[in-house]
């Protein structure tokens, strides 16, 4: 696994640890500041954290494009962190001419969010589709009743050097491709091609239940290496498509789609489970395991936007973003192991964003 993780004092036992040793790394109860990059203002990577081993894996947000469920069920999810959007189609014939529909979009506060173009932010994957659990419908037995679906492969990472304290996330169009997703045994079975393309390629994909997904490129036709198994991370660094709350023209109450930087979720598939303490009840250095109220997770299990975008302010015209000191999370992971994390900073030394400090201490 990857190391992009530097510690503010240097820890003999981490730098004695290769990348692939699975041995537990002690994390003192005074706890550690830990600095971690996404790549800068343009944001080009998602960085997985694993708070047990104070480890890291990053990848580039657009090495992939489609990620296939590894549970009991057929569920596949579409790549949210480059604003990627589908359409079902009525047809199940993927060798018939599509179109661009530019409607099928990622919008600045303006697409619906009910119009099914992208998976449920909360992580979520059961539902019907269309906007409720993710946003290609479960993949069905019966192969006639699997579509084909139009998919916006979204953005690139952009390129330009925004501000000092700024971001610039989204660069060039991705482009377009027709899809059709089908069982294949316990696995499933893919096929893609060009909008105007008569003819298509298929792969075969298999589950791997020890990660929480399959991940898999339309653009290069080759499964990548995305998410660490599903039990080596707790916290995922990364641009990330949400819905928020809105009004149409008539001032009645929708919610929309919109895109984010600096947002962090939870491992909630893989068992990961946090909740948020302010520091008017408990401040963060007085917080012990004593304290945790174990209740407080239950909202995490079907939500991994706990962390969110609720870690730091907004900023506005006259104001750049900034870290929230009025909070900090109480994390228990997968193997049933309590921290406490606080976020200090959300730009490096030179003030340049995608690059977050934190302290987390582990709770005995």
């Amino acid at each position: 696994m990857k190391k992009l993780l530097f510690l503010s004092i240097a820890l003999l036992s981490l730098a004695s640890c290769s990348n692939d040793d699975d041995t537990k790394v002690e994390i003192p109860t005074v706890g550690e500041t830990l600095k971690t990059s996404v790549g800068g203002p343009n944001q080009p990577n998602q960085l997985y954290l694993d708070l047990s081993a104070a480890e890291t894996k990053s990848v580039n947000r657009t090495s992939w494009d489609l990620g296939f469920s590894s549970g009991s069920d057929f569920r596949v999810i579409i790549n949210g962190s480059v604003k990627m959007a589908v359409k079902k189609l009525a047809t199940s014939d993927i060798t018939l001419p599509q179109v661009i529909d530019a409607n099928v979009s990622v919008g600045a506060g303006t697409t619906l969010s009910n119009n099914g173009f992208v998976d449920n932010p909360t992580g979520v994957l059961a539902g019907a589709g269309a906007g409720i659990g993710t946003a290609i419908a479960e993949i069905s037995a019966t192969e006639t009743d699997n579509k084909v679906y139009l998919v916006n492969l979204g953005l690139a990472v952009s390129t330009t050097q925004p501000a000092v304290g700024s971001v610039s996330v989204d660069g060039e169009a991705r482009g377009w491709k027709k899809v059709r997703i089908l069982r294949s045994g316990n696995g499933y079975k893919i096929q893609y091609a060009d909008l105007t393309s008569t003819t298509f390629t298929e792969k075969i994909i298999s589950k791997d239940t020890d990660f929480n997904f399959s991940f898999f490129s339309l653009t290069s036709g080759n499964m990548v290496s995305v998410e660490p198994a599903k039990a080596k991370w707790d916290l995922n660094f990364t641009t990330f498509t949400n819905y928020i709350p809105s009004q149409d023209a008539d001032k009645k109450p929708i919610e929309v789609t919109y895109g984010y930087s600096d947002f962090i979720t939870t491992n909630s598939k893989g068992g990961t489970q946090v909740y948020q303490v302010l520091t008017s009840a408990k401040t963060y250095e007085a917080f012990v395991k004593a304290d945790v109220v174990e209740a407080n997770f239950t909202v995490s299990a079907t939500d991994q936007r706990i962390i969110g975008a609720n870690w730091r302010n907004g900023g506005g015209p006259t104001s750049l973003p900034s870290i929230r000191t009025d909070r900090f999370y109480v994390v228990k992971d997968a193997a049933g192991n309590y921290y406490k994390v606080k976020f200090l900073a959300m730009t490096d030394d030179a003030g340049l964003r995608g690059n977050t400090t934190l302290e987390y201490a582990i709770l005995k």
